[in-house]
This record gives structure tokens, sequence and C-alpha cells, in this order.
């Protein structure tokens, strides 16, 4: 039996949960759906990161102005790191929000709520690929903490 269709977006895969009659279905779902299930380290979403985005460790930690061997750290697993500097990093590589909110989730970190005027910033510099500075800059306009110090 071929389990696999293919990759499906977040919202195909929610309506299809919605669906689901009993837990015996689930288990179909899963098997169903295993083209678009995502399980990845912190350290995995960011390799995959960089090499989609043809971007270099160092070129990400430059821009990122975080502390270099902090950084380093972060990607190879070593650091746990807070949402702050995952948002640092992920300004860095101009991600997406959506590739912004699913490396939060991999970082075990709450994801961007824009109903939060911090957030609503941050959400805005990913959508306008904003420097780190001219984030901090806007932060501190608004009267926000920056995104660091």
């Amino acid at each position: 039996m071929n389990c696999t269709e293919k990759v499906k977006d977040t919202a195909q895969l929610e309506n299809e949960i919605e669906n689901i009659g009993n837990y015996q279905d689930i288990e179909a779902y899963l098997c169903m759906n295993q083209e678009s299930m995502r399980s990845f380290s912190l350290p995995e979403y960011l390799e995959q990161l960089l090499e989609q985005k043809g971007l270099t460790k160092a070129e990400v930690i430059e821009r990122s102005k975080l502390d270099k061997v902090y950084a380093y750290h972060i990607f190879s697993g070593r650091k746990r790191p807070g949402r702050e500097k995952i948002l640092a990093l992920a300004i860095a590589m101009e991600l997406s929000v959506e590739e912004t909110q699913f490396l939060l989730y991999c970082a075990g970190v709450r994801q961007l709520y824009v109903r939060n005027p911090w957030d609503s910033v941050i959400f805005y510099a990913l959508k306008k690929k904003m420097k780190i500075i001219d984030v901090n800059c806007l932060l501190m306009q608004l009267g926000e903490n920056v995104v660091l110090v």
C-alpha cells in the first residue's frame, strides 16, 4: 500500500483533520500525509534554510548581530536560544513569515501573534525584509523593546 500523496499546505491538513470521523481514521490520515509532515530539530531546520537560501552560517551570523560563538552554538544545537535570538536569525536570513513561524516552532518558543504590538512590528519587518538595525530603530521609535541590544 502506497501511503503518500503530494505535499499539502497546513490549511489542507487542518481541513482533513476536522473531517476525521473517529480515532481509527487518524492512522489513515497520518499514512496518507507522510510527505506533508515535518519533524525537524532546530539545527536541522536551520541547515535546510541555509541550503535553500544559498547562505552561509557566517553571513547569517554577521547580519543577525548575534555573538559569533553563541550563534555557532545555536546552529550546532549546543545552545537553546530564546525567542529574540531566533527572530534575529530569521530576520538575518530574510525568512518568510511562514518559515519564521516554523523556525520558532522548531526552537520550542512562542510563534508570532499579530495582536501583540511587538510581534506585529516583527511580522511587518519580515514582510518588508528589513535589516536588524532598522528593526531595532523601528521598535525604539514605537516605544517597544529592541530585538538585540
